[in-house]
């Protein structure tokens, strides 16, 4: 497959997360709420989880943004049910050494996220990308300084 038509592939698998959102709503009585929000573009991110013996059993999130962002948000939600926390937390790692164009191991349990690899060549959307996963970390140390 050559570049265009691999570049062409990854930004047809951001649409359709853009256009069919995964896990998009709100976990009632979730164990974890975080939002966040990235004031320079307008995007905005509600997570919920349900963390059961520090497994993330449900995950869902709701927003409003650009096409990246809420593809970013699809893509980790799907990637992250089912993992340990710190697991989680790790992928959220990979994705942004991945973000800032450094080496990284993105795994076959993290689904679609390489399809994002791209955003990397323009910096002021490197943020819409992070932003779900930054809300993940943020919810997560939250919760533990509790």
């Amino acid at each position: 497959m050559n570049f265009n038509n691999l570049n062409q592939l990854y930004r047809s698998v951001i649409m359709d997360h853009y256009k069919n959102p995964r896990n998009k709503g709100v976990i009632e009585d979730g164990t974890l709420t975080v939002d966040m929000n990235n004031p320079t573009c307008g995007d905005r991110i509600r997570l919920t989880l349900n963390v059961v013996d520090d497994v993330v059993e449900d995950v869902k999130f709701e927003g409003e943004g650009c096409s990246i962002s809420m593809a970013s948000a699809s893509m980790m939600t799907e990637a992250i049910t089912g993992q340990k926390l710190d697991k989680a937390l790790s992928m959220g790692d990979e994705f942004s050494k991945m973000m800032l164009g450094e080496d990284y191991d993105i795994t076959d349990d993290m689904g679609d996220i390489e399809a994002l690899a791209g955003v990397n060549q323009f910096p002021a959307r490197i943020k819409c990308a992070t932003l779900s996963w930054k809300a993940l970390e943020k919810g997560v140390k939250e919760s533990d300084s509790e």
